[in-house]
């Protein structure tokens, strides 16, 4: 027969191993911190069952009371334990409720009557169908374990709390002098033998919902893992496709350099070569053919300079400032329109001739003839181009105003850049590089160049030079650099 002691030993070897079995599985996967209390819930239960196992026949009121309550704390936990690892609402408040109950009645049962156990097996068939309930709820309410392991671990809790509605029932309707059956030396080990099947199999349900989880865990980190490393494949790929564009625009930009750079050279080498032609028998030539030579002589020897300093390395010539009259420039720019014929549509405002500045006069003066060329290349239709120059604020101010097709506003950013042209600007010749010339020959002298649309039409160009003849060093390295 099994007696009573018999199967608290079986049932406390039972919870001691679950306890340990799922401290060793907590250890494994750590980030399952869920597991400690499944942990503590097993562990409270064999601490129980060996209180009872250990204590004497005839246990004092207290260590009654405490024995059972310890049990209850394990199913407590074991509750919290399984809202944790499903992620559904703790109703930690429930079972600590329970637990203050159950001390209450229990102490009250023992002090009264401490061999009547009716009024203690029904307050605990009342906790342990309120607990169940609570982990039930929380089984039907999740999705991320499997249904049918859901529906088992159900219908298991579900088994034990008709068991325990049983055992409350034969307490009421059994005869007091009842002790025992033929297998069964007690009137409770039946109860608590079906106890210690219901750990074993609500054991295994859980390991099956940690392994469901592991398994889960472990699909959804491959799936991420085939997303990560598709998407590093696109991003790889464009990448490439960047690179090789830009491999490409360069290599476009540097042929480009060097036609450009050829092209240039060689017709201002046969006009130099003229030039120098017609110097040597200009005895016979009037003074206004040999101020002409000279003016050409004196452009061509500029125009060799920026190609040097525009198309080779900027380090081999370098920033060369020097004192500039405003007059002095502005009036450079103007021989220079008027040498080539296209100076009838330029209006010059009067300059303050005592206004000097500290600058590249080749640099400034390419900036100024390409703002002004620009206006006459995009505005055919204005027969006059304003050139407006002034001081203010420490800072030289020179302004190219046109009425001609102006910048859509969705491009003003971009003027400027290398190669870069405006959308209604195709039509016209050009290489893109006018504007990014003179935004960096500006630079070199800490000023800016500003492009404003007109209101009525075209675009107006506002140079900004520093006044001031000290020049920032640091910059000037800067932009050599």
């Amino acid at each position: 027969m099994l007696d009573l002691k018999t199967v608290l030993v079986v049932s406390l070897a039972t919870a001691s191993l679950q306890a340990v079995a799922w401290i060793f599985i907590w250890r494994a996967w750590r980030h399952l911190y869920e597991l400690k209390f499944l942990a503590a819930g097993f562990g409270a239960i064999a601490l129980g069952l060996l209180l009872m196992i250990v204590r004497g026949p005839e246990p004092s009121a207290l260590a009654i009371v405490v024995h059972n309550i310890v049990i209850k704390l394990g199913l407590v936990l074991l509750a919290e334990g399984l809202a944790r690892f499903l992620g559904q609402p703790r109703y930690t408040w429930i079972g600590v409720s329970l637990l203050f109950c159950q001390i209450v009645i229990w102490s009250a049962a023992v002090a009264v009557d401490t061999d009547n156990i009716a009024i203690r097996i029904h307050s605990s068939t009342v906790f342990t169908v309120i607990m169940m309930s609570v982990m039930c709820l929380g089984l039907l309410r999740d999705r991320t374990q499997p249904s049918l392991l859901r529906w088992i671990t159900i219908g298991l809790l579900a088994e034990y709390m008709v068991a325990s509605i049983v055992q409350s029932v034969a307490e009421y309707r059994l005869s007091a002098d009842f002790d025992g059956g033929p297998i069964l030396a007690d009137r409770n080990a039946w109860y608590l033998l079906q106890g210690t099947l219901f750990l074993i199999a609500f054991f295994a349900c859980l390991l099956f919902m940690v392994s469901a989880r592991l398994s889960a865990d472990l699909r959804g980190k491959h799936d991420a893992l085939l997303r990560e490393v598709e998407e590093r494949r696109k991003l790889e790929g464009k990448l490439n496709a960047s690179l090789e564009t830009e491999r490409a625009l360069r290599d476009e930009q540097a042929d480009f350099m060097r036609v450009v750079s050829h092209e240039f050279r060689t017709p201002l080498a046969i006009i130099r070569n003229a030039a120098d032609m017609i110097g040597l028998v200009g005895e016979t030539s009037p003074a206004a053919t040999r101020e002409r030579l000279a003016g050409i002589e004196e452009a061509l020897n500029r125009l060799f300079s920026l190609i040097d300093r525009f198309m080779a390395d900027d380090r081999e010539n370098g920033f060369q400032p020097e004192p500039l009259q405003l007059g002095s420039l502005i009036g450079d720019a103007r021989l220079h329109f008027e040498m080539t014929e296209r100076g009838d549509r330029l209006h010059f405002s009067p300059i303050d001739e005592t206004i000097s500045l500290h600058g590249d006069p080749d640099m400034l003066g390419t900036v100024i003839i390409n703002l002004i060329d620009n206006a006459l290349k995009y505005a055919p239709d204005d027969p006059s181009i304003r050139i407006e120059a002034w001081e203010e604020a420490d800072f030289v101010i020179i302004q190219v105003r046109d009425r001609g097709i102006g910048i859509p506003s969705a491009e003003i950013s971009k003027i400027g850049r290398r190669f870069f042209r405006a959308s209604n600007a195709k039509a016209s010749t050009g290489t893109g590089l006018g504007l990014y010339a003179a935004r960096k020959f500006l630079a070199y002298h800490g000023g800016t160049l500003q492009l404003v649309t007109n209101g009525e039409a075209g675009t107006t160009a506002i140079v900004r030079v520093p006044s001031s003849h000290e020049v920032r060093t640091d910059l000037r390295e800067e932009m050599r650099a």
